[in-house]
């Protein structure tokens, strides 16, 4: 389990987060939307400890994020292309964060394969740098990587940007089979809302730092955000 308590963040005089408790149960896939702005990247940067919280905390799985680094060994995430090794091939990035996981360059390889289709043949054996790939292709490494390991939690802001309709299908497929056995946490911002209500079945709405809706997805959910973003 996730679990936020009192969390502000504030810089200078503007508060750009403040959720007074939020918990998001193991197993469960979990989609934060909300307009620039609204507080969807701080709180992923400070429940991966890249910011601290002005008050408050975060546990994950009952490890505090910012008193301990024990939850890395069972988070993956990806944010944005910071996260990768620019120098490095994909192969290369891959066998890193796989010897980090425990994955031999066999485990790894095996790995991969079940991804081809999400590659396009366009990420693997093209001898080119990741600094060197188009913003999708980044992406499409940065996401399987950070699925690398088995991980219990598993952290992805905007994971659809970028990507062409194909490979949005592709993934969604991906997180689909990731969460079906109710084992992985999967947290997912995005603006897209129809690929974050068809991904996943709780979503939260953030707007100016603040929960203003917290919701079971149905088949009424993609209306009921609709409508609130278009009021």
């Amino acid at each position: 389990m996730i679990q936020v308590t009192k969390l502000t963040k504030k810089y200078g005089n503007a508060q750009v987060l403040s959720i007074e408790e939020l918990q998001i149960p193991t197993g469960q896939s979990f989609g934060l939307v909300g307009n620039n702005g609204a507080g969807k990247t701080t709180y992923f940067n400070i429940l991966l400890d890249l910011i601290r919280p002005t008050t408050g905390e975060i546990s994950n799985n009952n490890v505090l994020v910012n008193k301990s680094e024990d939850w890395k060994t069972f988070t993956g995430s990806f944010i944005d292309e910071s996260f990768l090794i620019g120098y490095l091939t994909p192969q290369e990035y891959f066998e890193f964060v796989g010897d980090l996981r425990g994955m031999n360059k066999a485990d790894v390889k095996s790995y991969l394969s079940q991804f081809e289709d999400f590659f396009n043949d366009e990420i693997l054996g093209k001898k080119k740098y990741l600094r060197d790939l188009s913003k999708g292709n980044q992406k499409k490494v940065g996401i399987i990587a950070a699925m690398m390991g088995n991980p219990q939690v598993v952290v992805l802001d905007e994971p659809f940007a970028n990507l062409d309709p194909t490979t949005q299908i592709r993934l969604k497929t991906i997180i689909k089979k990731l969460t079906e056995n109710k084992e992985v946490t999967v947290l997912i911002s995005s603006h897209d809302l129809s690929h974050v209500t068809e991904v996943c079945e709780r979503i939260v709405v953030l707007d100016k730092g603040n929960v203003v809706k917290d919701l079971n997805t149905s088949t009424e959910t993609l209306k009921e955000l609709e409508s609130y973003f278009s009021a």
